[in-house]
């Protein structure tokens, strides 16, 4: 296995997500809040999950791998009723902030998947989706832990086959080496395009954009300076 492979699991089958699933315990309200608003919005994966039938009424179907605290996909979704949202994330503490903010924003435009977000894009059909974030994921510094960040060739692959000609993948991060390792794997991918506007545009943030809990940590551990990306699907 190379640094740019991805590890199996026992079955075989290849992983994006590693690491603890739980933080701080949910006190008994979020508890409650959970087990009773939860399982409407959670999508039970089967072997292949058509978003069309999750929103029906939707004009665009959008995706959000790892949305923390979910404070840009709540905005998004409050932004965009005519969108379709699916959140990914694993850990407790972020499923139980989003299940609040779709409870108090009566937001019925978002679903949210708690398991690894690989399995989910494995079970899409081809160009099913507008429109990807990967807002600030874990950048797993160590060199040896490299193989564990979440942009690899398997889950391009798996995003370039899901995302429809002309949609987007949208990256986000603070770390430079970040930036430069998932660069260099887009310019390996030839149905992702990298064209930017100008020398440094990608420190530019997009449109519309409210730092999410992660960019304010960062800056406040004094990096000042992030990276926004956009990679247009190629039209075939």
């Amino acid at each position: 296995m190379t640094d740019h492979e991805l590890p199996k699991t026992r079955s075989g089958e290849p992983r994006a997500f590693f690491g603890r699933r739980s933080g701080k315990k949910l006190h008994g309200g979020q508890k409650a809040q959970v087990a009773e608003i939860l399982p409407r919005f959670e999508i039970a994966l089967a072997k292949q999950l058509d978003p069309r039938a999750l929103f029906p009424e939707a004009d665009r179907i959008a995706i959000e791998i790892g949305y923390g605290g979910g404070e840009h996909l709540a905005r998004k979704a409050v932004e965009q009723p005519g969108t379709g949202f699916i959140g990914c994330e694993v850990f407790t503490g972020g499923i139980g902030k989003m299940v609040q903010a779709i409870d108090s924003n009566d937001l019925e435009n978002v679903r949210l998947f708690t398991d690894d977000a690989l399995k989910l894009l494995m079970a899409l059909p081809e160009a099913s989706v507008d429109e990807v974030y990967l807002l600030y994921p874990d950048p797993w510094p160590k060199t040896r832990h490299h193989k564990r960040r979440f942009v690899s060739p398997t889950t391009l692959e798996q995003l370039a086959r899901v995302i429809r000609p002309g949609g987007v993948f949208n990256f986000a991060t603070d770390i430079e080496d970040y930036a430069n390792w998932t660069l260099a794997h887009i310019l390996r991918q030839p149905l992702f395009i990298f064209t930017p506007q100008a020398p440094g545009s990608w420190h530019t943030p997009y449109p519309g954009w409210q730092p999410t809990r992660y960019e304010k940590k960062a800056r406040r551990e004094g990096r000042m300076r992030s990276f926004y990306f956009s990679f247009p699907r190629q039209a075939v």
